[in-house]
């Protein structure tokens, strides 16, 4: 029965409505994320880290950049936690308004030559709550459309949230390159700066409304009731296994894989859209405005063919589609670069605008390929976990490093090897994950449930847990 009523599909209506909550709501929230990375490799250097070579205060200012990815993980605890205990609706209005209030905030600071090191303290401690956010927004977005749509188009649908990432750098990007066409450079640097992070308030306002709009995921109350049902059947002080024990007991291997899957993805689109700023103003000696309109550029079509790869992972497999992805960013990186290296706005288009369109072939499938391994008392927490701890080794650090990299060897060809080194990483978690395409998310849940009614028989009988069951989410993978 649960198992039919998770494949009965939707009406197209409330489809597109879930899909555009998700969607006006990671845009946002990427928008916010984004417009700090590019502010970063602009102006936090001068204007938070004076006194410095341009370079190392690019670095300091890229160091707090990465502040946001190491609170990333621990976002995905707290709100896949309560995700998966109180529905994904709830903490994607939390996550929506933690991110907006910290991003106009930051809009108001004062620079360092107002407070002096109070400045960038608090640039840290406002970086540290978006990025908390962030943490908790990624798998709330995905999942509210993973578990309305059925598993034929499952990885098409999916897709939907994840163009908020481009979606948000061409936001950023876009309002940025317009202010540093029609300001000054010392219009921009005194108080241009800070209209994009103050507009962030609007949009906030904005998404708020469309996302208290739509429904809880009708498999997340299916579950939630089972779960109920189960516990009143044990007896009232049968306690329900909390969300990340339930996850690292029964489903570690696919966290490990996730984190693998990230790393080439993640890595990759931080050299790609954040330190190529730095890059081709600096080694490639192109102006600012140049090098962010050809990021606007290469975002608008960036967002155009995430669904077509999520489209063409429903016909032929997660995996073929991600691992064309990856191979595809391996191979690139050496001609990205010395595409970038003629100084021409053209190649420098076509740089960034080819990386990025295989960068979304692993992007495109992420999301409904994290959603299909796990059940859906764990499955916020799982995909939470596995896509935001990998960023803390991913791209949290891949601008400082690829900047690091580029200060001591004044070259493109160790930060070309740096992403090839994750590409690898990458092929090889993919190369061994379960294909999971139309996969029943019910059958994940059974599987989850067969496991947990075993333990508590045997807990009931033995006073011991017994070893996980065989795994029935594999059976005809």
């Amino acid at each position: 029965m649960a198992s039919a009523a998770s494949s009965a599909p939707p009406t197209p209506a409330n489809l597109k409505r879930i899909v555009a909550a998700s969607l006006i709501g990671t845009t946002i929230e990427w928008y916010d994320f984004f417009l700090y990375g590019s502010a970063a490799a602009l102006v936090f250097n001068k204007l938070f880290f004076p006194g410095s070579d341009p370079l190392v205060g690019t670095l300091l200012s890229f160091l707090t950049y990465a502040v946001g990815f190491a609170a990333r993980p621990l976002g995905a605890l707290v709100f896949g936690h309560y995700g998966d205990r109180l529905g994904r609706k709830k903490l994607l209005v939390l996550s929506l308004l933690l991110m907006g209030g910290a991003t106009f905030a930051i809009g108001l600071l004062p620079t360092h030559a107002s407070v002096g090191t109070a400045a960038p303290v608090l640039l840290t401690l406002l970086r540290l709550v978006q990025g908390f956010a962030l943490g908790g927004e990624w798998g709330g977005a995905v999942l509210l459309v993973s578990e309305h749509g059925d598993a034929r188009r499952r990885g098409f649908w999916a897709s939907w949230p994840q163009t908020g990432a481009p979606a948000g750098q061409l936001l950023a990007t876009g309002v940025l390159s317009l202010l540093t066409a029609v300001l000054s450079d010392d219009a921009f640097t005194s108080w241009g700066w800070r209209v994009p992070f103050l507009l962030s308030g609007v949009l906030v306002m904005v998404g708020l409304w469309i996302r208290l709009s739509v429904d809880e995921s009708p498999v997340f109350r299916q579950a939630l009731a089972a779960a109920e049902a189960r516990r009143a059947a044990r007896g009232a002080d049968a306690a329900e296994k909390l969300p990340l024990v339930a996850v690292l007991r029964h489903h570690w291997r696919d966290v490990l894989v996730a984190m693998g899957a990230r790393m080439a993805e993640n890595i990759s689109y931080y050299v790609i859209t954040a330190f190529i700023l730095v890059y081709a103003t600096t080694s490639a000696d192109m102006s600012k405005q140049t090098a962010l309109n050809a990021v606007l550029i290469a975002s608008a079509v960036h967002f155009a063919v995430i669904p077509a790869w999520g489209a063409l992972s429903d016909r032929v497999g997660r995996r073929p589609v991600y691992l064309f992805g990856a191979a595809g960013i391996g191979l690139w990186m050496f001609p990205f670069f010395r595409l970038v290296d003629t100084a021409s706005f053209g190649n420098l288009v076509l740089a960034v605008t080819v990386g990025l369109v295989l960068h979304g072939a692993m992007y495109a499938p992420q999301a409904a390929f994290f959603s299909e391994m796990f059940g859906t008392r764990m499955r916020y927490s799982g995909a939470s976990m596995g896509a935001q701890f990998a960023s803390v080794a991913a791209g949290a650090p891949a601008p400082l490093i690829a900047t690091a990299l580029l200060s001591d060897y004044d070259s493109s060809t160790p930060i070309a090897l740096y992403v090839i080194a994750a590409v690898l990483l990458t092929l090889l978690a993919v190369g061994v994950a379960k294909e999971t395409r139309h996969r029943d998310l019910a059958d994940v849940d059974a599987a989850d449930a067969a496991e947990a009614e075993a333990e508590a028989e045997a807990a009931a009988t033995t006073g011991e847990a017994p070893a996980p069951a065989a795994d029935a989410r594999t059976a005809g993978a």
